[in-house]
């Protein structure tokens, strides 16, 4: 590894400034930009978002699959002065409700079919809802703003994530969050300007966003890619002589089931996977497919952008270590009396230094939960995020993964809230009591798996339930089985007894 990185953040809008004008930044269907173009067009779309949301510090929200207008967006709204809040495109809109409403988004800029979808009530009365393609044509026309010179401390966007109750959660990143993490990654990885990057994930997802900042940042480019089927991704990597591919477990598994051409593998440097741990027949399955690239695997956290990554080095020998902090992250590992876990101890994953999120917005009492003051052993201070991962560190330094306090539940890649998905269960009024659960599940990591009572007089439940869900929750969220029971086990306290369903249900 290659000396310590410059540890100065930047305001985000500036990630794209070090590419060569005429080198390519961003490939699209039909046009590729170079890193000239898309400053230029950072700079429009910032002018234009200040035409319409003039107030500093408002929130402008964007949902759309991967495109210009969402590649943009991230550092057009930061330039303009305005709060980022990416909407997963595969979100429904109950979900889409939520955030703008939480969020106080002033501005929603989305696709037609998208936006079309969206029912009375959905668009909060203050917000405006533009096409995507209408932004982009209009911003055309306009001078673009200049670099910002933004307090690396100011609020640059709001990620929600899902907690396990409860709705989706907003995340605070600043423009420090978001440059350190680029340059962090970057720096780790090992990127150059001569990398492209095959952008797979959600822009909606810190893992996915970082891709555009990190790949930006060294001057690379940046090939956003939606794919239907896996194959679909070998032919884009050979198409555009991909260097660095990203993925959660789930879609590896696919991935190693198709063939890859030669040109597919040849240029691939390196690839990066988090949302869960690899497992050891995976990890051999891309060493043989990808004998070349560097296995990056890492953890990270919506709170804290990314906490740790194993040294590819290492891989072979310790295919299912957590590895060690990245670059600007001190993590601690803290006992259940509150000191520092001896080496094989587990404890409480503690996140600290100048990645940690600023809370949750408008969220005093779960912000309150998860960021503490730090540890008095941290080097860092100030506030730290505590995971309410188990982990714990042996004696050579490495991190492990040991288990979530929480009951969320991980599915292809995505952190869900499993009230969601009973709310929207009961919503229906065709059940009683629902209970949502991960069940292991070999290709989805988790698959979601619903418990439900019926509603006493509800008709034709079993199949009238599944459409309604269908039409209410995204498709990463739809239970792949429902289980109807008569009755629900409690526990001694008269509540749902969850892990008892959990048992029962478990392959």
């Amino acid at each position: 590894m290659s000396a310590p990185p410059d540890p100065s953040p930047f305001p985000i809008d500036h990630v794209a400034e070090r590419g060569a004008d005429r080198d390519p930044a961003l490939v699209l269907k039909g046009q590729t930009l170079d890193f000239g173009e898309l400053r230029l067009r950072i700079g429009q779309m910032a002018a234009w978002l200040a035409q319409h949301v003039p107030q500093p510090g408002e929130r402008v929200a964007s949902w759309a699959a991967k495109s210009e207008l969402t590649c943009l967006m991230p550092l057009a709204a930061a330039r303009a002065g305005l709060v980022h809040v990416p909407i997963n495109p595969l979100l429904k809109h109950m979900q889409v409700a939520h955030i703008l409403a939480d969020s106080g988004a002033r501005l929603l800029v989305g696709t037609p079919a998208r936006l079309k979808s969206l029912e009375a009530g959905d668009l909060p009365d203050d917000c405006r809802a533009i096409a995507e393609q209408d932004a982009l044509e209009e911003a055309t026309a306009l001078d673009p703003l200049p670099p910002s010179n933004a307090d690396p401390d100011a609020l640059a966007a709001i990620l929600y994530t899902s907690g396990s109750t409860g709705r989706p959660k907003g995340v605070m990143l600043s423009h420090a969050n978001l440059s350190l993490g680029a340059i962090s990654v970057a720096h780790y990885l090992g990127m150059a300007a001569d990398d492209v990057t095959l952008g797979l994930l959600p822009l909606s997802f810190d893992y996915g966003q970082n891709q555009l900042f990190s790949t930006w940042h060294a001057g690379g480019t940046v090939v956003p890619f939606d794919y239907l089927f896996a194959r679909d991704v070998a032919k884009a990597c050979a198409a555009h002589g991909v260097t660095t591919l990203a993925a959660v477990p789930p879609l590896w598994v696919q991935l190693t089931e198709v063939e890859w051409s030669a040109e597919a593998v040849s240029a691939m440097r390196r690839l990066t996977n988090s949302g869960g741990a690899l497992s050891k027949d995976l990890v051999q399955a891309l060493r043989g497919l990808f004998p070349d690239a560097r296995l990056f695997p890492m953890y990270g956290l919506t709170e804290a952008f990314r906490s740790t990554y194993l040294d590819p080095a290492l891989v072979d020998t310790h295919p299912t270590s957590m590895g060690q902090a990245i670059p600007f992250a001190e993590i601690l590992v803290i006992n259940d009396a509150g000191a520092l876990a001896s080496p094989g101890e587990e404890g409480e994953l503690v996140h600290c230094g100048p990645l940690v999120a600023q809370g949750y917005w408008q969220d005093a009492g779960r912000t309150a939960e998860r960021f503490k003051p730090a540890p008095a052993m941290s080097q860092y201070g100030g506030t730290a995020v505590w995971s309410g991962d188990r982990v714990r560190r042996e004696a050579d330094g490495l991190l492990y993964f040991v288990g979530r306090r929480d009951a969320m539940i991980k599915s292809l890649g995505n952190r869900i809230s499993p009230q969601e998905i009973e709310e929207a269960a009961l919503a229906t009024g065709l059940v009683a009591e629902a209970v949502a659960l991960g069940i292991a599940d070999e290709r989805q990591g988790q698959a979601v798996h619903l418990v439900v009572r019926a509603e006493p007089g509800a008709e034709d439940v079993q199949a009238t339930l599944p459409k309604l869900l269908a039409k209410e929750l995204p498709n990463f969220m739809q239970p792949q089985a429902i289980h109807w029971r008569d009755a629900m086990p409690l526990n001694p306290n008269g509540k749902i007894d969850r892990t008892a369903l959990a048992q029962e249900l478990a392959p």
